[in-house]
């Protein structure tokens, strides 16, 4: 299902999306925080997208493409992963953005269309995220939608380097979203 606002459009992602994904995304500021291993050339790209549908055939995901509405490129990712259903809750994650949108606007209006969606269209209760906890610059974007900080997770994850992580984690209830979306629409404005 695609989403579009005015900064950014998110469509669902496909494996034709890799060569103007890898372009995209190919500096290792955007993966020194990343799970997974930074591609090293269009195919490695491919391979991380194949992951991502597997997720998505799988129902554990849900993943889109960021495209900057006003040219077409391809700037960056994100996911729905893993929904949960039962719970009513939304996990946004897998965010990675071009580094000539950082702080253009394109984050907070791919986060308020992936909660307008959330919350009111599927029905969450609940959307939640989560960070490296020496990713403060991702720390600092979550807190900016209204996010509240929960709790840290310790050695959550394994780092490239192989390294462990420590996981913070961040939600927004359905009670807190008006707020929030109030707020996000504010900073929206000014990014006109």
């Amino acid at each position: 299902m695609p989403l579009a606002g005015e900064h950014v459009a998110l469509e669902p992602l496909r494996i034709e999306h890799a060569p103007e994904l890898f372009a995209a995304l190919d500096d290792a500021d955007i993966w020194r925080y990343i799970p997974g291993s930074r591609p090293a050339d269009e195919a490695g790209m491919a391979a991380n997208i194949q992951g991502m549908l597997r997720g998505n055939a799988l129902g554990q995901r849900v993943s889109w493409l960021y495209r900057d509405p006003r040219t077409g490129t391809a700037i960056g990712t994100t996911s729905f992963s893993p929904p949960e259903e039962r719970l009513r809750s939304v996990h946004i994650g897998s965010t990675m953005t071009a580094r000539a949108y950082w702080r253009t606007g394109v984050n907070t209006e791919a986060k308020l269309l992936l909660m307008t969606y959330a919350f009111e269209t599927l029905g969450a209760v609940r959307v939640e995220w989560q960070t490296d906890n020496l990713n403060t610059r991702s720390q600092a974007a979550i807190e900016r939608l209204g996010a509240q900080r929960e709790g840290v997770l310790r050695k959550h994850k394994q780092r490239n380097d192989g390294t462990w992580r420590d996981s913070v984690f961040y939600g927004l209830l359905d009670t807190e979203w008006p707020a929030a979306k109030e707020r996000l629409l504010g900073r929206l404005a000014a990014h006109r």
